[in-house]
């Protein structure tokens, strides 16, 4: 179905060949995973899949590549659009049309489809990706997960096949990138849909793929099953590292085949674990909070919200998309509109603040981080927030490289991957040092090695700085290394606020996979069980 042949390819001013004299072949009905640190090329393979690389963005290519029997090199994207559906990593800037139908009907209608048939599909895919009840709401008002199911939506309404998609689930709560998997991989198998599919949440997804390709960002990949390829990966989720820490003779793609497999770890002594309750100064103070937006129909997005953050917590905000997290995170910035209840960072009202006296209380980074962003190139970008945030010069490009693997530090901000814009986005609120950091789903984009330098990082920020940090996240990985205390949100309302173990260990849904893999530990990282493990030597 899509066959690669001596493939490479080099952007312009680039110092790096993305791939170079790559061939491979993905067959008819295969559900196949591309894996790679971030930066390492893997939106660029999915994008010469369907041609918009080179013709759109530019770039020396050589070598041949064919997709359905067709060319990329003599047809276009638009002449593929029949073959292949492709759901970019951040399909808002993708959405053409206002409202959920219209926007799933508008793929449609370029190719020129009979009113009669449209309709049909158009219902088919509502039920598929249980978007109906969403089908005449403006996308502007759905939460990020929301729209991504709409945009998924959109590429598989025309059936097309082949399907690419760059990190699907990354705005996706559990529960919701589950279902999407669960379809994706039942379009596999019932009706012999091609998927080529990108993610760095990798815990989610290999257990459904066929075979997985690794990018190594010098210009080569690898290529195998799921099991082989995970045997040697410097990239593997958490079941895949408790496996290689246990020794296990086969890696485990599943909680249940790891269960099968798992030899006895018997506990001795395993108390309950007590989590350190912070008594620093109280930096976020929200009471009785609510918040509605005028075109809500009267339903509040937040009701009666009452929370503090002391200096020194790191606090986890988790629930469903729609759930309310970010509108409470641009609450706590000033951003949103406030019903009633009152919000008060470091004693002030946030939304009374402007410019560089609100950075000097909080600072922000939204889902989307390109709002921040306004340099020619990565290094222009962090000496002008050097400037800005009055620090010394190369604090923020430090940060930068050490979240980054690759860097690409020439390169326009806006060319480089989701990912690589978040992690400057990062460094350039972590230089500016406000005594409350807030962040909306910081790992979005990131690989396992940048987020474990995050960890680190945000660690260093609360327990050695005394500063504050809450983040609004659907990684309950991330959640579980970093975190002190979950708060929980459903339809706008606080429905627990507690330690970290107590709170993810209670939601089957939101546990780690270490926790559903060895449930009479209490442990909820490898960090855990490797600490044991070497204790018991």
């Amino acid at each position: 179905m899509i066959h690669f042949s001596k493939v490479s390819l080099i952007y312009p001013n680039s110092q790096r060949t993305i791939i170079e004299d790559v061939s491979f072949e993905v067959n008819e009905g295969e559900f196949v995973l591309l894996i790679g640190h971030t930066g390492a090329g893997k939106s660029s393979v999915l994008r010469l899949i369907n041609g918009l690389v080179p013709h759109h963005t530019g770039g020396i290519l050589s070598g041949s590549i064919s997709v359905a029997g067709r060319s990329t090199a003599t047809l276009k994207p638009g002449e593929l659009a029949d073959v292949v559906g492709i759901v970019g990593q951040n399909p808002a800037n993708t959405f053409v049309s206002d409202i959920v139908e219209d926007e799933i009907a508008f793929s449609l209608e370029t190719l020129g489809i009979a009113p009669e048939v449209m309709r049909k599909r158009v219902e088919e895919v509502l039920d598929l990706l249980a978007l109906t009840a969403l089908r005449r709401k403006n996308i502007s008002e759905l939460s990020g997960g929301e729209q991504q199911r709409v945009a998924i939506a959109a590429a598989l309404v025309t059936n097309p096949k082949v399907l690419l998609l760059d990190e699907p689930t990354s705005a996706l709560d559990p529960i919701a990138a589950e279902e999407v998997l669960s379809i994706l991989h039942r379009l596999v198998h019932d009706l012999g849909l091609t998927v080529v599919l990108s993610e760095h949440r990798l815990e989610r997804v290999i257990q459904f793929v066929d075979r997985i390709i690794l990018i190594h960002g010098d210009g080569s990949l690898a290529l195998g099953t799921a099991e082989e390829v995970m045997r040697s990966s410097p990239i593997a989720p958490p079941l895949v590292e408790l496996a290689r820490a246990l020794k296990m003779p086969t890696i485990p793609l599943s909680i249940r085949e790891f269960r099968k497999l798992a030899p006895k770890i018997e506990v001795a002594d395993n108390p309950e674990i007590i989590d350190s309750i912070s008594t620093g100064e109280v930096l976020l103070s929200i009471n009785e909070l609510s918040a509605a937006y005028q075109d809500s129909q009267g339903a509040y997005a937040l009701s009666k919200i009452n929370l503090e953050i002391r200096a020194g917590e790191i606090v986890a905000l988790m629930g469903r998309n729609g759930a309310g997290k970010t509108t409470l995170l641009k609450c706590a910035v000033g951003l949103a509109p406030i019903t009633s209840g009152s919000v008060r960072v470091s004693g002030n009202n946030p939304a009374a603040l402007e410019g560089p006296e609100l950075i000097r209380n909080v600072g922000y980074v939204p889902q989307e981080p390109t709002d921040l962003l306004y340099g020619q190139s990565i290094l222009e970008e962090c000496a002008l927030a050097d400037k800005d945030n009055k620090v010394a010069e190369g604090s923020t490009l430090a940060i930068y490289k050490s979240l980054m693997q690759i860097p690409d530090l020439n390169s326009h901000p806006r060319d480089v991957s989701e990912g690589q814009r978040l992690g400057l986005a990062l460094s350039i609120i972590l230089s500016a040092q406000p005594p409350l950091i807030v962040l909306d789903e910081p790992t979005r984009g990131l690989d396992y090695q940048a987020k474990k330098t995050l960890i680190q990082v945000l660690k260093g920020v609360a327990k050695k700085e005394g500063r504050a940090v809450l983040i609004s996240t659907h990684d309950v990985e991330l959640v579980a290394e970093v975190a002190d205390r979950v708060i929980f949100l459903a339809d706008g309302e606080l429905i627990a606020d507690g330690s970290t173990s107590q709170v993810l260990n209670a939601s089957p849904a939101f546990a780690p996979q270490v926790a559903k893999a060895l449930p009479h530990t209490n442990w909820t990282t490898v960090n855990e069980a490797e600490r044991y493990l070497n204790a018991e030597k």
